[in-house]
């Protein structure tokens, strides 16, 4: 990161496709602005506890094994791993077609021991994801789901935001302005929501 850069803190929770496709606009958006992406980790397991429903389909809590994973690799190999981890979890090189790829092979796609995939099934790294989880939401609210972006505005002001929810990964100037535009809007005080077109199926390429 140079002086120049404004850090965006993403958090994330790794095994939703939507947030995967907003972590690729974000990368995008980095090639064209002065923005370096700080890689956080959130868990719609944790959002979601004491829920009468269960709106990820997750009965037997296997969406704690991807972020425990990611927790572990933020808490102990920092913010950058932790992106290299994210990028090699999706990609069609370690199995990834439509939802996350062998997670050993993830590992080794970011340079990391692959021990780390035991993590996964204990609980050791539980309280760094709640911990973690904790700081996103208490920028935007338990009302919002992954991810959610924070940044700093010209006047030094905090603006946090979820999503944007995403079906496809818009690139070029069309990131560019698409960043531009949600800062400006989520940066209004007393702005609240704005929504769109219900979602289609996720188009990860």
């Amino acid at each position: 990161m140079t002086a120049e850069q404004q850090i965006v803190d993403f958090w994330f929770d790794p095994s939703c496709p939507y947030t995967w496709i907003t972590s690729r606009w974000l990368l995008e958006v980095s090639e064209l602005r002065a923005i370096a992406i700080r890689w956080r980790v959130m868990s719609l397991s944790v959002l979601n506890e004491g829920r009468d429903d269960d709106p990820e389909g997750d009965p037997e809590g296997y969406l704690w094994v991807p972020v425990r994973i990611c927790a572990a690799v933020q808490h102990e190999y920092g913010h950058a791993a932790l992106g290299r981890l994210y990028t090699a979890m999706w990609s069609r090189a370690h199995g990834a077609e439509g939802w996350l790829g062998d997670l050993h092979s993830a590992l080794d796609g970011a340079g990391l021991p692959r021990q780390l995939a035991d993590v996964g099934a204990s609980s050791d790294y539980d309280a760094v994801v709640r911990a973690s989880h904790a700081e996103g939401i208490e920028l935007v609210g338990s009302h919002v789901g992954s991810p959610i972006v924070a940044t700093t505005g010209e006047q030094g002001e905090r603006i946090a935001f979820f999503g944007p929810v995403l079906s496809r990964i818009p690139t070029g100037e069309q990131a560019a302005a698409l960043w531009d535009g949600t800062v400006l809007v989520a940066g209004t005080p007393a702005f609240h929501e704005l929504k769109g077109t219900p979602h289609q199926e996720p188009k990860l390429d």
